[in-house]
């Protein structure tokens, strides 16, 4: 066992001016159990905790990490703007150049515009997609995550379309009476939605490819199924790419499925590990934001230049694929180390780009109902042993791994080792 004694006694005094301890509930480490690390230090693939226990991280401060933690033309490009000054309220040049690259780079953005945050570009892109349209209606899917704007806080039921139940107290079933759930990878369900309701719908939210609840992959025919329906109807497709903008290649989702959303939501990759979201897509929907058009959204933060800055000097080093190609090689060695060794078992790993997933039942799902949440609670069990063996994942089974540039390729296939056989040690416990 590793010694915990300083995180404990740091989180003990956290939680008495912090309700639970954290600043975001996964951290409290609840699903899993043990102590949570307090963190002092990242290193490249490495995290070091205030313990001094050092860890191979495979969350990568969930997912923004693409070139490993503390990059030096990162680090160098954020202290240069810092001496200059890290916050304005004014415009900078370091906008124009994030903002130039994304439209450069990805064809269905024409126009963008950033916010601090996923949550807050989703909750903008919707009020825009809304104004656009004139339309109230949204849909969004279960076991996708948008971040936890008030309208999407909605609970999944066992129908094929759930409307207004809020998943959260607080959330006045008012403000989610105008948003419906369906299931994820169900066309019956998608066009018995559209035949009643495709003429009411302001837009439709969908993770480019769903990696909050799960790595569930989703299949090319389903997603283009979704496009044509949205533009028969004349509602908006809006891709969330939080998650998948700029870590799965330069055009994310929407090139991996050869489609084109009207909006897109970014964050994490595009600061380069500083807070930071943006939602863009086509020019007349864009240009109906204030100043030029109805629609409010503004923010004191928005455009931060030490978020520009990192954001740039990080999707400047992915821009000539290199990078891209090698993550991908390095993902499918680790997740075919793995598997291999594991092969007898009822074990899987989802893996698309840099991103995989472990899973603990025969088949991968699609779906958030086609989860094994007895595989969930076996991976939560086992969190603790894997921690203790010096890798870092993230503290949920419903959540994805990412592998940074950093990673070293002899690294990686001592983890895949240990995994395989800390898995198969505790087979004898899963149920």
């Amino acid at each position: 066992m590793l010694k915990t004694d300083k995180s404990q006694e740091i989180i003990r005094k956290t939680e008495k001016v912090t309700p639970g301890g954290v600043n975001s509930p996964v951290r409290a480490f609840q699903s899993v159990g043990g102590i949570p690390r307090v963190i002092k230090k990242g290193e490249g693939a490495f995290l070091t905790d205030v313990d001094d226990n050092s860890y191979l991280d495979f969350s990568s401060s969930w997912g923004p990490l693409i070139l490993g933690h503390a990059d030096p033309d990162v680090v160098k490009a954020v202290q240069t703007q810092a001496e200059l000054g890290m916050t304005y309220g004014a415009s900078t040049e370091h906008e124009l150049n994030l903002a130039q690259f994304i439209v450069d780079h990805v064809d269905p953005v024409e126009k963008i515009r950033f916010v601090s945050s996923g949550t807050e570009a989703v909750m903008s892109a919707i009020r825009l997609a809304r104004g656009f349209t004139g339309r109230d209606l949204i849909l969004k899917f279960d076991g996708c995550y948008h971040g936890h704007s008030d309208h999407l806080l909605v609970a999944a039921g066992s129908g094929l379309a759930t409307f207004g139940t809020p998943s959260s107290a607080g959330v006045p079933e008012a403000i989610t009476s105008k948003t419906a759930v369906l299931p994820l990878d169900d066309e019956e369900a998608l066009e018995a939605f559209f035949e009643k309701h495709g003429d009411e719908l302001a837009c439709v939210i969908i993770e480019g490819i769903p990696a909050n609840n799960g790595l569930l992959l989703q299949r090319h025919d389903y997603v283009r199924l979704l496009r044509a329906l949205t533009e028969k109807h004349g509602a908006l497709l809006i891709f969330d790419e939080v998650i998948t903008g700029f870590r799965l290649g330069l055009g994310g989702a929407a090139a991996f499925y050869g489609i084109t959303p009207d909006l897109l939501t970014y964050g994490k990759i595009i600061g380069g590990g500083m807070p930071v979201g943006a939602f863009g897509g086509r020019a007349e929907i864009m240009d109906m934001l204030s100043p030029l058009g109805p629609v409010y959204q503004a923010g004191t933060l928005s455009g931060n230049p030490l978020a520009m800055v990192a954001g740039y000097t990080t999707l400047k080093k992915l821009e000539d694929g290199r990078i891209y190609k090698e993550l991908e090689e390095k993902n499918r060695r680790f997740v075919t180390d793995i598997t291999e060794q594991l092969r007898d078992s009822k074990v899987n790993i989802a893996g698309i780009g840099s991103i995989f997933w472990i899973v603990f039942q025969s088949e991968l799902p699609r779906s958030a109902a086609a989860i094994n949440t007895a595989g969930i609670a076996h991976y939560n069990r086992l969190h603790e042993k894997v921690l203790n063996r010096g890798l870092y994942l993230p503290p949920s089974g419903y959540e994805v791994c990412f592998i940074s540039s950093a990673h070293p390729d002899k690294m990686l296939t001592n983890a895949a080792n240990t995994l395989a056989n800390i898995i198969r040690q505790e087979a004898h416990t899963w149920h």
